[in-house]
């Protein structure tokens, strides 16, 4: 009996750090994301890239990048929704337009 728990929690370790691991490695394909002004370059995101708020605080890291740019992440518990258009680059950090209340309440 010994010997199978032992094998039970060293399977059960192995599933938990495979399977997130291949999740992060399918999302972090980097996706150009449209930015506010027509003039400046495309924002590349990719998951697990910082989004900075308008006055240089942290906000979330992206949990997923869409297909049309948008960036997803998780702030108090909720999926939130970061629209393109609201995101460029600034000294090389993802800052978005709206603050962290404006995006908590966002849906």
């Amino acid at each position: 009996m010994n010997k199978f728990t032992t094998f039970a929690l060293l399977a059960t370790a192995a599933t938990l750090t495979a399977i997130p691991a291949a999740v992060f490695a399918a999302e972090t394909q980097p996706v150009q994301a449209a930015t506010s002004t027509a003039a400046a370059a495309p924002v590349a995101i990719n998951a697990g890239r910082m989004i900075y708020g308008p006055n240089g605080s942290r906000i979330a890291a992206a949990y997923r990048v869409t297909s049309d740019g948008n960036v997803q992440i998780i702030l108090n518990s909720k999926l939130i929704t970061i629209p393109a258009s609201s995101l460029s680059e600034v000294e090389g950090k993802v800052v978005t337009t709206l603050t962290k209340r404006e995006l908590g309440r966002l849906r």
